[in-house]
């Protein structure tokens, strides 16, 4: 009598084959990074967190409440980027505060000129994160392609996310006239392309 053969369970290529969350906490920790650079700034050099980023805050949330795939329990890894970006927020936020409450009030506090950028950017979060759902979708969570493209789609985030770090602390403030409209269109690019890496993985 034929047997049914056993349906093979799909096998997940990870990004860099580094064990599922990996990616996500390193995200996390350069989204927290740039929090901490501002809170550690001098205090004689006025600066404050552009409005885009706390969007991108939020996505560390997610990568804090996920929960990597049973064959990625066992690895250190994933555990040890939630403890950096976890721990070393908290030592930050409190060594900030302890040295001066009202500076890290304000440095946390979105310029006022922003704020009405926000159903904008809130627009690049959900597109990228939704766009990412959907070609999940579309293909299949284990398909090559889809493979392909989160595994670009992650790279391509920590890139941005460097970029963008060496652009607010050491190009921008030794530029005398910034093109505004260019860094909103930079701004969004870079939400967008983030929350598609964890839209990929959600």
């Amino acid at each position: 009598m034929a047997t049914t053969p056993a349906t093979a369970v799909p096998h997940d290529y990870p990004t860099f084959g580094l064990p599922s969350g990996s990616i996500r906490g390193i995200l996390s920790v350069l989204i927290c990074s740039f929090f901490w650079i501002v809170l550690l700034w001098p205090a004689n050099l006025a600066l404050t967190v552009p409005l885009g980023h706390f969007f991108l805050l939020t996505l560390v949330f997610m990568a804090f409440a996920s929960h990597p795939l049973q064959g990625a329990k066992t690895h250190l890894l994933p555990w040890l980027m939630r403890v950096i970006f976890v721990g070393g927020s908290a030592l930050v936020v409190g060594l900030a505060i302890w040295n001066n409450t009202s500076l890290t009030a304000a440095r946390l506090t979105p310029d006022v000129g922003e704020i009405s950028q926000w159903p904008v950017l809130l627009g690049c979060l959900a597109g990228g994160f939704g766009f990412a759902l959907f070609l999940r979708f579309v293909f299949g969570r284990h398909h090559h392609l889809f493979l392909t493209i989160r595994a670009w789609v992650g790279t391509v985030a920590m890139l941005l996310l460097f970029v963008e770090t060496i652009l607010q602390f050491l190009v921008l403030p030794v530029m005398a006239d910034k093109n505004l409209g260019a860094l909103n269109i930079w701004e969004g690019i870079l939400i967008a392309v983030v929350a598609a890496y964890f839209g990929s993985r959600a």
